[in-house]
């Protein structure tokens, strides 16, 4: 017999109705993030409104596989935790370089290696989570939720280099969503707090519908049901091009064990194990490669669904797993992927503010764990100030080759990181660690 509030528990068979609303609450908290970094690369290549729809297709159907792997794990690949997956922002600058000047076959080959060498690196935990200790993945996953706010500020002013951006219909539907999302986390009771967001995206859209900011145009051109279309672009093999794209791969390994970090402490209430933080790279790794033989760039967990997760503490695997399957069938049927498009950026904006804040709210819960000696206040104080601020200030890399720029210039999370792991090996350990000891 099936426990009350399973929602809320790793395992255990949820009834499917009730399930559906919770999954598809992941999918449109990260619908858009998932598919946009392949609209920006199509449009800066230059590549054809057909191909561009096949890739985007294929993104929403990478998504769901790379987010069951996760859920369900093929061998050691796949953490069993409620992580959902998406096509990664991290990769993107690198991506439109290679692409736009050594074609996508290049890309694709760059991809391909790239997560085979992330993949392998996740089969082998014990090699090196002991360079990441409690308090340096606290800095990593305290800094993830920092960089995440002028995100979701971006989108509740409707959307970077958008016409509208800052306007006052946005600032409208924004609010609203937020004040939505916030009455029902505070007043509401059972599952319709865990729905909150979902709540929240409901009412705004209709708000932004009423206010004539929906545009339904092309819906009747898209197909019913397409298949996806494997190696679109040849894959073609050239080591620059491969080991740039492995040094951001190891990037987006360190946001991965940050998300991962902040989902159990937020959203479990445990520390992370080592087996669980190098399964969650070794999916990141090994189904990137699939999607680079989709025409994809790599995969990776997605932040804004580990603060979804602590807000609604909604982690039930076959729950998530049914919004898994929602993302497959949005990309075998198009018509639902295009629908979901239609979601303003107001709306998300105003869904992902706190979510974006419940992230930063799990990384001090885990600073506070670790501790407030003299050696913790260095390493994370030094660390965040460094990462957050030399990546707000234009031209700061600029004397640095382009790969370091590539890598460091705009990803505090990567900077954060790197000195984190630095000053933690560097810092002679505290007295009552080293008795500890």
């Amino acid at each position: 017999m099936e426990k009350e509030g399973s929602l809320y528990e790793l395992d255990g068979r949820v009834p499917l109705l009730k399930a559906i609303p919770f999954g598809l609450q992941h999918v449109l908290a990260m619908f858009v993030s998932n598919i946009t970094p392949i609209i920006i690369l199509a449009g800066a290549v230059g590549l054809g409104s057909d191909i561009s729809a096949a890739l985007i297709q294929n993104c929403m159907i990478i998504a769901g596989i790379g987010t069951l792997v996760q859920l369900y794990p093929v061998w050691r690949v796949g953490s069993r935790l409620p992580i959902v997956m998406g096509i990664s922002f991290t990769f993107l600058s690198l991506a439109i370089a290679i692409a736009a000047t050594q074609g996508m076959g290049t890309l694709m080959g760059a991809v391909i290696v790239g997560g085979l060498v992330e993949g392998l690196l996740g089969l082998f935990p014990n090699k090196w989570t002991k360079l990441i200790p409690h308090i340096v993945a606290a800095t990593v996953v305290t800094a993830i939720g920092f960089s995440l706010l002028p995100i979701g500020a971006n989108s509740f002013a409707g959307g970077q280099g958008a016409a509208d951006f800052g306007s006052l219909n946005n600032w409208i539907v924004g609010t609203i969503t937020l004040l939505t999302c916030l009455l029902f986390q505070v007043f509401a009771k059972g599952f319709l707090r865990a729905l909150s967001v979902l709540m929240g995206l409901i009412v705004g859209y209709i708000v932004a519908l009423c206010m004539g900011m929906i545009d339904y145009s092309g819906m009747s051109e898209v197909s019913v049901v397409a298949l996806p279309t494997l190696l679109p672009f040849t894959p073609e093999f050239h080591v620059g091009p491969i080991l740039a794209m492995i040094c951001v791969f190891f990037v987006s390994a360190t946001e991965t064990i940050g998300d991962t970090s902040a989902l159990c402490s937020g959203a479990l209430g445990r520390s992370v194990h080592k087996k669980e933080m190098g399964a969650s790279v070794a999916c990141d790794g090994f189904v990137s490669v699939v999607a680079g033989c989709f025409g994809c760039t790599p995969i990776t967990s997605f932040s804004q669904n580990v603060g979804l997760a602590a807000i609604s503490k909604v982690v039930n695997r076959f729950t998530i797993a049914v919004g898994a399957c929602i993302m497959i069938l949005g990309g075998l049927f198009p018509v639902v992927g295009k629908l979901l498009t239609t979601i303003p950026q107001a709306v998300l904006g105003g869904c992902t503010i706190m979510m974006f804040g419940s992230i930063m709210f799990a990384g001090f819960g885990m600073l506070a764990k670790s501790g407030f000696s003299n050696r913790n206040m260095i390493i994370v104080s030094l660390s965040l100030s460094v990462g957050l601020g030399f990546t707000q200030a234009t031209g700061m890399f600029s004397i640095f080759p382009e790969i370091v720029q590539t890598v460091f210039a705009e990803n505090c999370v990567a900077v954060v990181f790197l000195l984190a792991v630095i000053l933690n090996l560097v810092l002679p350990k505290d007295k009552e660690e080293v008795e500890q000891k």
